[in-house]
């Protein structure tokens, strides 16, 4: 099993996003692995709270000491909500990047599209995967 942290709750993408159905939200972010490769986060660029996002398709940028990333959608929906501490505290992603470190919440437009995603067990073995 992986040494990162992998909620059960959450589904998780090749690019390394996690999703996490809430009630009538979900919330994403990036996943532990994701974080740990990067490094230090220094900077997120996010949507504006409105816009509507794509599945697969990139929403935003996040840049660490060591890279600037894309950052794609698990799924599609219209954004609810921004995490705003992120723009003065980038750095919480790298701490907690599945409870205070969350991105975006959105309102999911197509719930079947969770049917795409990975679920725990399976994305531990896609890290040990790209680590082999």
């Amino acid at each position: 099993m992986s040494e990162h942290e992998l909620p059960e709750e959450c589904f998780y993408t090749r690019e390394d996003e996690w999703v996490r159905h809430d009630g009538d939200r979900a919330y994403l972010g990036i996943t532990d692995y994701a974080q740990n490769q990067l490094g230090d986060i220094v900077f997120l660029e996010l949507p504006e709270v409105g816009a509507t996002i794509a599945q697969g398709e990139v929403f935003g940028v996040i840049e660490s000491v060591k890279a600037v990333s894309d950052l794609y959608a698990p799924i599609s929906g219209e954004i609810l909500e921004v995490n705003a501490d992120l723009a003065e505290t980038p750095e919480v992603v790298n701490e907690s990047c599945y409870s205070d470190g969350w991105l975006l919440a959105i309102k999911v437009s197509d719930t079947g599209e969770f049917d795409t995603l990975m679920n725990a067990p399976d994305y531990a073995q896609y890290i040990q995967e790209r680590q082999d």
